[in-house]
């Protein structure tokens, strides 16, 4: 089969045969089979589509926990992704992937060959994806990964592979799986129970399965590299800025505390000290700030799935799918997100005490906050997904039909942890004291004489809780989908065989909304913002394939897709096609090669998000130009107005049009013997009109140019600009608007290779050996039109994606005894101070050695019907590359979308099958 069908389902099961064994079809049907990379049935195993599957025993010895740990570490997913530890995403308990360094949203997920609902949360507060953390691993039959576009059979979305998760359909016998986890490092305890059992009464077969996990989480004190500022770093460790009064003119700290920090010396375990940081001065600080975060979330879920067939009579047969989620996800986004500064809301001050514009900055303590327990952000997400249809032979004829009704639904609730505006801001204002008139500089800044004392003491758990508590966050999507599919194995005859045809109507509507508690957005929130939107929109796709042998070694197979969505009062229509050859000069060497086109309709949001809140930096070149600096040399300009930081708003437009993309494979697929083969394919993806944010330094150019009359200041241009830019009275920049728009393009290159050999020992049993390899040769991207196209592995200020990477799997067999390792490769990746730095040239600059992970299993099966089985996940303990680039005053040394420092994890786990 060129797709793997759900398991235990034999291949001739979907073997259409020619006209003449038409009498014998019906002892074959109703057999459900999920096919992934063609809608027609065949024998052959590899086709001119490469598939890559991960069995559930692949994952079992692997010592996959989780559906995401299994789709990350395979070779193809060499893109970095936010995750657990980013601590403060939009999606800190959502779960995902990027294929080939390609956006998570480019990937088409199924479920059971339907598609599954987007994720109500936007990644990085922008982008439309789908999460994988509510998979229940222990209910997966197998996953089927298809790289590259695909979006001739399965639509939009499918431009960076497809990925169909194919739930059990079947038992042998009912099982009950416990599981228990550790770490060696501390924290992150697991607990995991499953079972699932299957019955039959006559026609009517149901399958019915369950999962709960309880996860602890993992702090930054847990672990050595995150529990304190980086000791090893290109520069000295210095404490973070607990409690400081800092000059906005110059670039000085002032310390007038009276007790010179002894009062807060009780804080962040006692090891708040006086601090001094050569060229800028003395305040109050703590190495150790920086541990009081989550890097692994604390999280509960629960999961149940049912699969239920009916044979009808022998032309149909009635099936549905159910699967439902509900997690609840806490974490805690650390004193670094945790703080109060009077240079955000009230502005710098004069202070007549040290004769400078200053601000003052406190970061809370967990003894301030009675634990940062207490100041966890909490997620509650449920999703449903339900299929119901019918499947069978119409009449006595070669034609198949498949009639289903979708429909998903996710709803989420996240309680956000805040500081509330009036309250925080009145706590210190009572500290500064009256306002005793505008300063001696620019007559403009209020004038506060502060009481030190006070500032820098401990604020008690009350005062904290007076300030501070929840807000929610709702946001929903949701998805119908109407699917007709026929199909005819055995059209007509050709040289090579019998040609088969299928051909899909589908139709459908989804919805999207995204609702923030109003203070996230009108400012009652202190320092925080988040994003919002809501819309839904319609659509119908038709697709035909057609696979014709040619010859006995040569197979074309075509397919073509029409999809229309309609949104806003507006209809896209996008058509896209495929073909694919298959060569077999002999029977053990296959040459393949893939050309289409794929796409990606607008998302909802992209189409629907309101104005949306973020803070960025941009070089002001009006005012610099004023200065009397030339703008191609902004950075020369003082830096409070080359590198201005401004409140941006974004929002979604209703104007986008699809992005596309051209994608083409070629490989060879070779097995000289039935236990050993070998396959490497070469995929190219180029992809137009990508949607990204109006750009805000091009967004300042255009205003500097407009205000200088280098474009005319009435054009549609120029009062366009004007009105996104907003200045307050001293002409200095606050705030920007930069809408979505079609502007970028992108290109990739990978080489993708796989092995496996299967073996026997003699009497020292059977070994099977399975190895991938990804190298991505190309990766370019032109952010704006005129802009010069970015070589993204060579520029790491844009990307830290792996270039390389690699895995392989031993498993070894004897009688009652299993044992498998592991090892997954990745390869070099831009140490931090060549990101900053934008090159590799830099004395400093550089790449980090490769970073290997070894997980091993051991297994042994103590009677017929219980399995004992012991796991161990990075088994030698490691963690991220050294990277010596980091300074001493920074956080976290080493890059969190690419590493972890979760540890060695150890499990136990036991499987019991009843009635054996």
């Amino acid at each position: 089969m060129s797709a793997q069908g759900a398991s235990g389902q034999s291949q001739s099961s979907t073997d259409a045969k020619s006209k003449k064994n038409k009498k014998n079809k019906k002892a074959k049907r109703l057999q459900s089979v999920i096919v992934t990379g063609s809608l027609i049935p065949q024998t052959e195993i590899e086709t001119a589509t490469p598939i890559t599957t991960i069995t559930a025993n692949d994952m079992k010895i692997r010592g996959f926990s989780t559906v995401a740990e299994a789709l990350q570490s395979t070779s193809f997913a060499t893109g970095s992704v936010q995750g657990q530890q980013s601590s403060a995403s939009f999606t800190q308990g959502a779960e995902t992937v990027s294929l080939f360094g390609l956006k998570p949203g480019y990937v088409k997920y199924l479920i059971n060959g339907r598609p599954m609902g987007h994720f109500p949360a936007l990644y990085n507060g922008s982008d439309v994806f789908n999460n994988i953390a509510g998979i229940p691993t222990d209910l997966v039959d197998h996953i089927d990964i298809l790289p590259g576009g695909q979006s001739s059979l399965y639509g939009s979305d499918a431009i960076a592979g497809v990925i169909n998760i194919v739930l059990k359909d079947h038992l042998d016998a009912p099982t009950l799986d416990a599981r228990y986890g550790w770490t060696s490092g501390g924290g992150g305890e697991t607990q995991r129970l499953s079972g699932a059992d299957s019955w039959q009464w006559g026609k009517l077969k149901v399958l019915a399965g369950f999962q709960f996990d309880n996860n602890k989480p993992v702090w930054g004190y847990n672990r050595a590299l995150t529990s304190q500022k980086f000791q090893h770093g290109r520069s000295p460790s210095y404490p973070g800025f607990d409690a400081v009064e800092y000059s906005l003119l110059g670039n000085s700290n002032y310390l007038l505390d009276p007790a010179q920090c002894k009062n807060d010396s009780s804080l962040f375990g006692g090891t708040v000290t006086y601090a001094n940081r050569p060229g800028q001065g003395p305040y109050c600080g703590s190495l150790k700030d920086v541990g009081y975060q989550t890097i692994k979330n604390q999280k509960k879920s629960y999961e149940g799935y049912t699969h239920i067939t009916y044979d009808v009579n022998e032309n149909l047969q009635l099936y549905s799918d159910a699967l439902y989620n509900l997690s609840d996800t806490s974490w805690s986004v650390g004193s670094n997100y945790t703080f109060w500064s009077s240079g955000f809301y009230t502005g710098p001050f004069y202070d007549p005490n040290v004769n400078d514009i200053v601000a003052l900055q406190k970061v809370f303590a967990p003894e301030e906050t009675g634990g940062y327990a207490n100041t966890m952000n909490h997620q509650v997400d449920h999703s449903l997904f339900v299929t119901l249809g019918g499947n069978g032979m119409i009449g006595n004829s070669d034609w198949d039909y498949d009639v289903s009704i979708t429909h998903s639904e996710e709803h989420l609730k996240v309680n956000n942890f805040v500081r509330f505006f009036n309250p925080i801001e009145n706590y210190f204002k009572a500290m500064l004291g009256p306002n005793l008139g505008p300063d001696p500089f620019f007559n403009y800044y209020p004038t506060y004489s502060p009481n030190y004392k006070k500032f820098f003491s401990p604020i008690s758990v009350s005062d904290f809780n007076s300030f501070t508590g929840y807000v929610p966050t709702r946001s929903k999507t949701w998805d119908n989908l109407l699917r007709a599919q026929i199909t005819d194995g055995t059209l007509f005859s050709l040289p090579g065989g019998d040609a088969g045809v299928a051909v899909v109507a589908e139709g459908g509507n989804s919805g999207w909304a995204y609702t923030p508690d109003p203070g996230l957005l009108n400012g009652s929130v202190w320092g925080q913002t988040d994003v919002q939107g809501h819309g839904h929109r319609s659509r119908y796709a038709l697709t035909t394939e057609l696979k014709m042998p040619l010859l006995k070694q040569v197979t074309l197979d075509i397919s073509g897709r029409h999809d229309a969505y309609k949104a806003a009062g507006r209809t896209l229509t996008k058509n896209t096609y495929m073909a694919g050859l298959e060569y077999r000069p002999f029977d053990s060497l296959l040459l393949r090669a893939r050309y289409g086109r794929a796409f990606k309709a607008p998302s909802l949001s992209d189409l629907f998000q309101a104005k949306s809140g973020y803070y960025t930096y941009v070089p002001d070149y009006y005012n610099c130009s004023l200065l009397g600096y030339d703008p191609a040399n902004v950075g020369q300009c003082p830096t409070r107005y080359s590198q201005t930081q401004v409140f941006g708003q974004q929002a979604g437009n209703v104007n986008l049009k699809p992005i596309n993309a051209k994608v083409w494979s070629y490989g060879v697929v070779w097995a000289p013997t039935a236990a050993l083969n070998f396959s490497v394919d070469l995929y190219h993806t180029d992809i137009s009109n990508e949607v990204r944010q109006a750009s805000p330094a091009g967004l300042m150019l255009t205003e500097y140019e407009c205000r200088t009359g280098n474009i005319n200041i009435n054009s549609p241009t120029c009062v366009n600009a004007l009105a996104d830019v907003t200045r307050d009275n001293l002409g200095n920049v606050v705030q920007i608007f930069t809408p979505k728009v079609n502007v970028s393009n992108e290109v990739t290159d990978n080489l993708i290779a796989h092995a496996s050999w299967r073996f026997g020992l003699d009497t020292l049993g059977s070994m099977a050996v399975n190895a991938s390899y990804s190298d991505t040769l190309k990766h370019k991207l032109q952010r704006y039109p005129g802009d010069p196209k970015i070589d993204l592995l060579r520029h790491p200020y844009y990307s830290t994606d792996f270039k390389t990477k690699a895995n392989v799997t031993l498993d070894w067999r004897r009688n009652k005894w299993g044992a498998s390792i592991y090892v997954d490769r990745y390869g070099s990746s831009p140490n931090y101070y060549a990101t900053t730095q934008d090159s590799y040239t830099n004395p400093l600059s550089g790449s980090l050695s490769p970073w290997t992970l070894t997980n091993a299993t051991l297994r042994y099966q103590v009677t017929k019907a219980l399995k004992l089985s012991f796991l161990v996940n990075n088994v030698f303990n490691t963690m991220p590359p050294v990277d010596h680039s980091y300074s001493g005053t920074t956080g976290v040394p080493y890059n969190t979308s690419n590493y972890n420092v979760f540890g060695r994890t150890m499990y136990l786990e036991a499987n019991y099958k009843f009635g054996k």
